[in-house]
Formats: C-alpha cells, sequence, structure tokens
C-alpha cells in the first residue's frame, strides 16, 4: 500500500446513488453520474429497441418498449424528455418491425411533484411539457422493487390504500436519490445522516485544519438551510477553498464560504425547459434559449463552444443524434 503525504487536502469525491436500502437495485437500474453511467444508458436503451425489433410475441415486445425512471428531479425529468424525443422523432424510421414512437415511457416519483426546488408555477409546467412528449408521470408513487422484468411501485395516497402495483419494462433508469461518497465513511470525521462531511463555515473539516471538503460532499448550513448538492455549490465551493488555501500559505485568516444562489434551469425536450433565474421565471421555448445560452456562455474554450452549438443545432434541425453506438459487454444485453 502506498502512503501519500499532504499539506493540504481536498475531499471532493462527491455522491453515488442511493438505493435507499436496495444495493441489489443498481445493477438493474444504472443512474446517471458519470460518462460510464451515460454509455450503459445508451446502451441498454438502444438494445431494448434492437430486441423488441426481433420479438415476434405482442406482450413481450411492449415489455421491451417500456421505459421507466425513477425519480422526478431536475434528471429523472430530462432523462424522460430525452428519451421521448428520441422515441418518437430520432429512431422514427429506424425499424420495421416495430414502431418506436409507440415506446411507453414512465416517470415515477413519490413526491407530490416533479423538481420539488422550482416554483409551482414552472413545475406545473415542466409536467405539462412531459405529457405533450407522452410521458406518463405518475407522482406519489413509491417504489417499492425492481427486478429483471419490471418495477413495482405503491401509491402514497391514502385514498388508494397504498396496493402494489406493476410495471413490466426491460429498461428501468435511476434518478431518486444520492447518497455521500463511500470515503466520508472511512474517515474519522463528523457526518450527517446522509453521510456527507459535516464542514466548519471555512470548508474545513472539524479538526482537521489541513484537510477541506468541496461539492456533494460537503453539508454546510447558510441561513438555516442546507446548501443543496448541485454543480453551483460545487464550483463556488471549490474556487473559495483554493483561495482559503492561499490565505493560509501567505498567513492570512481564512474566510466563510457564502453561497451565491443563481438560480435553477432544467430542460423538459427539444425546444423546452424551465428556469428559475434571479427572480425570473420562465418556461417553455423561451427558457430553453436561456437555457442554451448559460450553458454555452459557461463551457471552456471557444472551440468548445463552437462544437457543442454546431451539434445541438444539428439535432435540432435534423430530429437526429449522431452517435448511436451500441458498447459493452455482449453478456449483458438483453
Amino acid at each position: 500500500m502506498t502512503r501519500l503525504t499532504y499539506d493540504y487536502l481536498v475531499l471532493a469525491t462527491g455522491t453515488t446513488h442511493a438505493y435507499f436500502g436496495h444495493p441489489d437495485w443498481a445493477s438493474r437500474a444504472p443512474g446517471l453520474k458519470t460518462l460510464d453511467d451515460a454509455l450503459e444508458i445508451r446502451r441498454r436503451v438502444l438494445l431494448a429497441f434492437e430486441a423488441a425489433e426481433r420479438e415476434a410475441e405482442p406482450s413481450e415486445q411492449r415489455r421491451l418498449l417500456t421505459f421507466v425512471i425513477v425519480g422526478g428531479g431536475p434528471t429523472g425529468v430530462e432523462l424522460a424528455g430525452a428519451l421521448a424525443e428520441i422515441a418518437r422523432r430520432t429512431l422514427r424510421q429506424d425499424f420495421r418491425a416495430i414502431r418506436p414512437e409507440s415506446a411507453r415511457i414512465v416517470l415515477l416519483e413519490g413526491g407530490p411533484d416533479l423538481i420539488s426546488a422550482f416554483p409551482t408555477s414552472l413545475r406545473a409546467a415542466a409536467r405539462r411539457s412531459l405529457e405533450e412528449l407522452g410521458v406518463e408521470v405518475l407522482t406519489r408513487s413509491v417504489v417499492i422493487d425492481v427486478d429483471a422484468r419490471g418495477v413495482s411501485w405503491r401509491s402514497a395516497d391514502a385514498a388508494s390504500g397504498g396496493a402494489a402495483q406493476r410495471i413490466d419494462a426491460q429498461t428501468i433508469l435511476w434518478a431518486a436519490g444520492v447518497a455521500a461518497s463511500p470515503l466520508a465513511r472511512s474517515l474519522a470525521v463528523p457526518l450527517d445522516a446522509a453521510g456527507r462531511v459535516l464542514a466548519e463555515p471555512t470548508l474545513q473539516v472539524p479538526g482537521q485544519p489541513n484537510i477541506f471538503v468541496v461539492g456533494d460532499l460537503c453539508a454546510l448550513q447558510q441561513d438555516g438551510r442546507w446548501l443543496p448538492g448541485v454543480a453551483q455549490v460545487a464550483k463556488q465551493s471549490g474556487a473559495h477553498v483554493a483561495r482559503n488555501i492561499r490565505r493560509v500559505i501567505a498567513g492570512r485568516p481564512l474566510t466563510s464560504f457564502r453561497y451565491r444562489d443563481y438560480g435553477n434551469m432544467a430542460t423538459v425536450g427539444r425546444g423546452s425547459a424551465v428556469a428559475d433565474i434571479a427572480g425570473v421565471r420562465a418556461s417553455g421555448p423561451v427558457a430553453w434559449l436561456i437555457w442554451l445560452f448559460i450553458y454555452i456562455f459557461w463551457l471552456i474554450g471557444f472551440r468548445n463552444r463552437l462544437a457543442v452549438l454546431s451539434e445541438l443545432a444539428w439535432a435540432y434541425v435534423t430530429f437526429q443524434r449522431r452517435v448511436r453506438l451500441i458498447t459493452g459487454a455482449p453478456a449483458c444485453r438483453p
């Protein structure tokens, strides 16, 4: 085992998927955190359509063409919208025996609303946009089991009696929750209930002045509320820690971190989004243009901005997506 020494250490290992005490669900319902996760999701989605094309039994074909997304946060909403666009437009002319646009896409959310961090009007707008794309949105629906053939769920409404219901599906995608990186539990540091490091206002680990924590692994309250696990917090806390380390080296006192919330955005399919920025709320095409501008603006380098903009423009005009490679181990294919 190699032992490393350091002057200052920054913990920034983020979070992983939370399956609420059911780690066996992970192999059946992958989440979206890394590039590898995205490639795995693409593989499963494309293979489901390919398998349905070869399937002669109607009931099994319907199961293969059923896609379930668990979790109605920004990730789940964007996944559902993207899947609907792919099925109804991108793959529409690519098969002979099936109609990809007939695919059933179901979004299960345990709470009463989608994207609960957004204002009520934008939550309703996001739901309308998904339903216009043909996505079935089921709120107050708590998943109780995930297996190789589908999902079992129970309604949280008292009027329903809480009877278990079933959706047979080949492809299940997880966007229901996160848990702190296992690294935190291996350290002798104070943690919150989610396994995140309880940081000092300076973003130092209590009792460890040379160790800092940033991003989703950091648990810090501001104005009586816990900071959200979003990219804005991660970027700002990382920059603040860099400044504090420079202050330590220069022999100057450290400063407390202050998060500035610039707003939230989420895309909901082609040309549709919701945005809540500095008190300005928008939905539909206007919000999508705002999202596009900010997304391009924050990319690093002119070449990257130009490449991404041209890719998005091509996809928008042609309804196509350039990359449809099916990668991964053959043993994992349906």
